[in-house]
């Protein structure tokens, strides 16, 4: 078993820690708001130490689980009080963020000059597969890296997938990403349209869920969240964009053309932008809603 420092505590963060701890692993814990560190400690166990350098010197792989790259090379690195500052040689950083891969890349660099080393592990699955350790984990780096890390990943998820070198999983989780919500923003004005016709939107999803049209948002996304009008799923529409701008570089950086791509970005871009900050990202089929003029469920 390890020494973790599990730097991250939110929506993800929590239950994926909590799952390090069944699984019989020591871990420290690091939250910007520091109550939300000792809840945790407090609620589920582990420890809090008062500082990341302090969290650094504790532990043999040290997580950061945060909402950008930015905020990663910050506690990594920027940081008055930083990872880095007291990073043991020889230790193992996983970031499970979904990030940016040429800045993970640029960080990784730094870790090993320092003796240590690094791999990218985004996830997939949301919060309800966070909570039973059945994520989807996407691994960027060595294979001996990853094989280091193995135990640790599979306490937090059951789809293990080496993607490739360091940013590699970051890369494929931005692609995921990309394509989760194209057919989102796709099935969502299937709905309005048949709506508008005299269909059923709850009988619309079930025929799609029982047709080639069935999507992850079909099965779960669409009842659950959008025509419950509860939109809770736990994952943000900022980092949706977020993580679709991060899909846009890599098309770019590989001169790849990504007319549709672009499309959908900038679909989600607007909804961000009309709907303000905060909003859970199934609120995205608000912005559909506007534009036809019709809200789902309502007849």
């Amino acid at each position: 078993m390890s020494d973790i420092g599990f730097v991250g505590v939110g929506n993800m963060g929590w239950p994926m820690a909590a799952n390090l701890l069944r699984a019989g692993h020591a871990l420290n814990v690091n939250d910007n708001r520091w109550e939300v560190a000792n809840n945790f400690v407090q609620q589920v166990g582990g420890f809090a130490p008062d500082s990341l350098r302090e969290l650094a010197k504790k532990s043999d792989v040290v997580i950061t689980m945060l909402p950008t790259s930015g905020i990663v090379s910050h506690v990594l690195e920027d940081a008055e009080d930083s990872l880095l500052a007291g990073l043991k040689p020889g230790s193992l950083v996983i970031d499970m963020t979904s990030g940016d891969p040429s800045a993970t890349r640029r960080l990784a660099e730094r870790v090993v000059s320092l003796g240590s080393v690094m791999i990218d592990a985004p996830v997939s699955g949301g919060v309800p597969r966070a909570k039973t350790g059945e994520l989807a984990i996407m691994v960027g780096g060595t294979g001996e890296n990853i094989a280091r890390a193995m135990p640790v990943l599979q306490a937090m998820g059951t789809a293990i997938t080496r993607c490739g070198d360091i940013g590699a999983g970051q890369a494929m989780k931005a692609l995921n990403n990309l394509v989760s919500a194209g057919g989102f923003l796709i099935g969502i004005e299937a709905l309005l349209i048949g709506q508008r016709f005299g269909l059923d939107p709850e009988l619309m999803v079930d025929v799609l869920n029982a047709s080639t049209g069935m999507t992850n948002s079909s099965q779960k996304k669409f009842k659950q969240y959008v025509l419950s009008r509860k939109f809770d799923s736990g994952f943000s529409l900022d980092l949706l964009v977020k993580d679709l701008s991060i899909a846009m570089g890599v098309g770019r950086e590989t001169a790849t053309p990504t007319p549709f791509a672009a499309l959908c970005r900038d679909l989600t871009a607007g909804a961000q932008a009309l709907l303000g900050p905060g909003q859970d990202h199934t609120a995205l089929a608000k912005l559909s809603e506007a534009l036809a003029g019709t809200e789902l469920g309502k007849h």
